[in-house]
């Protein structure tokens, strides 16, 4: 009897989960339209008179006659924002009911629409959440992507998000890893920046980006009596090929990619099925060092990629001079 009676409610539990679900998505897709139309109303009010004074005039007096007849969620800051929502979104058909009111308040947020429209796109293809568009945002996601693509695909960027192509589109420089529980200009090892992230997982698989899962921490590889352990192995399920980091502090050695070059290799050979790709290796250190990855790597490299970590959240300056810095690095080396 109870077995019947826990299926039931199992049962029941999901007709529950699958109405209520249906019935934000139409509350979330009428309040979005109800919001757009109320901003293309004011726009349509203030057409013809673009003077600051006057559209104050038209905000306070329709917030006052909306408040009155309708209570709470019409002050002149909200009706703000229906405004720049119509402005920013004109077309009605833009929008999409997959994102709520507080996603796209964060949206209005973003002056530039190539930025804008690229958070978007990434909130509906990645199913972010708010906190996670902010934190994304404030990492300055965008920038970040912009610094590793050229410019055919900064266009891509803006019209379709973030598009994994090959192994490089997997690669960020800087990753930004501020959730850790590690201060910067502390001594911590390498086994306490491995530590951390485990712990803040979730965290640590939303920086890598789309379409990664967790394999493993420390996974052995056993070469004859020689026992090894790369750092943590994941999988990427739309570039469908293993990737495996390796934690650094300090610069990378010629030692730490030879290391690298062993594990793709082993994994290539040894793990992964036929129908997947390449396995990718990635050496995340503190500092890079860009000559002896280009005389250790062979010239065709499209495997094994050292890039840096920073701990805390960057500013746009930072990433200038981190760009500046990289040119001169490698302009030497030639």
């Amino acid at each position: 009897m109870d077995n019947q009676i826990n299926h039931i409610f199992d049962n029941i539990k999901e007709l529950v989960i699958s109405s209520r679900n249906k019935v934000y998505s139409v509350v979330n897709t009428e309040m979005l339209n109800l919001y757009w139309n109320i901003g293309k109303a004011i726009m349509g009010i203030q057409q013809g008179d673009e003077r600051a004074n006057y559209g104050d005039y038209v905000l306070e007096k329709l917030s006052e006659k909306l408040t009155a007849e309708f209570g709470k969620g019409f002050s002149k800051r909200n009706l703000e924002r229906m405004r720049k929502f119509y402005i920013y979104f004109p077309i009605a058909t833009t929008l999409s009911s997959q994102l709520s009111w507080s996603h796209y308040l964060e949206l209005l947020k973003i002056e530039e629409e190539p930025k804008r429209k690229f958070y978007m796109h990434e909130c509906i293809n990645s199913r972010w959440s708010v906190r996670e568009l902010q934190r994304q945002k404030n990492s300055l996601l965008y920038e970040r992507l912009l610094l590793s693509t050229d410019k055919k695909s900064v266009l891509e960027l803006s019209e379709n998000g973030q598009v994994l192509k090959n192994s490089k589109d997997l690669v960020k420089d800087p990753f930004v890893l501020e959730f850790l529980d590690i201060k910067e200009n502390t001594r911590y090892l390498e086994s306490d920046l491995e530590k951390n992230i485990l712990e803040h997982l979730k965290e640590f698989l939303l920086e890598l980006g789309k379409g990664f899962s967790y394999v493993g921490n420390q996974v052995r590889l056993t070469l004859e009596e020689d026992h090894f352990y790369p750092d943590l192995v994941f999988y990427n399920r739309l570039l469908k090929c293993f990737v495996i980091i390796d934690l650094k502090i300090g610069k990378v050695t010629h030692q730490d990619i030879g290391q690298m070059q062993m594990y793709v290799h082993y994994y290539d050979r040894e793990i992964k099925q036929k129908e997947e790709n390449s396995t990718v290796g990635i050496l995340l250190s503190t500092t890079k060092n860009e000559t002896v990855v280009k005389y250790t790597l062979p010239e065709d490299n499209k495997t094994i990629f050292s890039t840096t970590y920073q701990l805390h959240l960057p500013t746009e300056q930072e990433l200038i001079t981190a760009v500046e810095e990289e040119k001169k690095n490698f302009e030497l080396s030639q």
